[in-house]
């Protein structure tokens, strides 16, 4: 069994291999909230042996009233409000290192426009006019933008190595930035039920050395 759980834990599709310094942010918090919720799981299960174990004993209600407290104040404001301020404060600056922010050398990231249709996506190099059906290809240890629309129904666009989800909504744009560490191929998914059709709606994402990807661009016509 433990063998079956682990073998989830790699592959094109697993967040818990990350390529990319977005998905290794989200792994490292998903890992932040598995050790929290395992030490409070852990500490539950601990109390509740120890309730069913303990012998029987009478108290008077001044006692009664001051265990009911204690554990009023301590099980139900402070572990919960101590969880929750290590959560955040673990998760905020995770979640803020995704954002799409200017980078610190101030060149602006190559920018990529990609539309979800049903079911395939459509992906456009602004700067090349380059266009292509299903497949993805970036630089390298470099990071890009992608401006993600959608022309029918909501779609999810993700690829789990590089980076977490993001909507793509009909008359929406929005942005997600991604980064592959080393070259290779990953895949993308759409996570957003969006018809029939949905579950074979798949995104091949190449990366390249940048020297390869001058090379496939000026291939491409580019």
């Amino acid at each position: 069994m433990l063998a079956c759980v682990l073998g989830g834990c790699a592959g094109p599709v697993s967040t818990l291999q990350p390529a990319g310094p977005a998905a290794r942010e989200a792994a490292q918090l998903w890992w932040g909230m598995l050790t929290v919720g395992t030490i409070v799981l852990i500490g539950v299960v601990a109390l509740w042996l120890h309730a069913l174990r303990r012998p029987s004993a009478m108290v008077g209600p001044v006692e009664a009233k001051r265990i009911t407290l204690l554990w009023l104040v301590g099980g139900g404001l402070l572990l919960p409000g101590f969880a929750i301020i290590a959560l955040l404060a673990f998760g905020i600056p995770a979640g803020h290192r995704m954002l799409p922010l200017p980078p610190a050398s101030g060149e602006a990231p190559l920018r990529i426009e990609v539309i979800g249709h049903q079911w395939w996506w459509e992906v456009h190099y602004p700067d090349t006019g380059v266009v292509l059906a299903d497949e993805l290809h970036l630089p390298a240890g470099q990071p890009v933008d992608v401006v993600v629309r959608s022309a029918d129904v909501i779609h999810s666009f993700w690829i789990p190595r590089l980076a977490g989800k993001i909507d793509m909504v009909p008359g929406r744009s929005n942005l997600i930035r991604l980064q592959a560490d080393e070259a290779g191929e990953y895949r993308g998914q759409c996570a957003e039920y969006c018809g029939v059709s949905h579950a074979f709606m798949v995104l091949r994402v190449v990366a390249h050395e940048p020297a390869a990807y001058a090379a496939w661009q000026q291939e491409r016509g580019g």
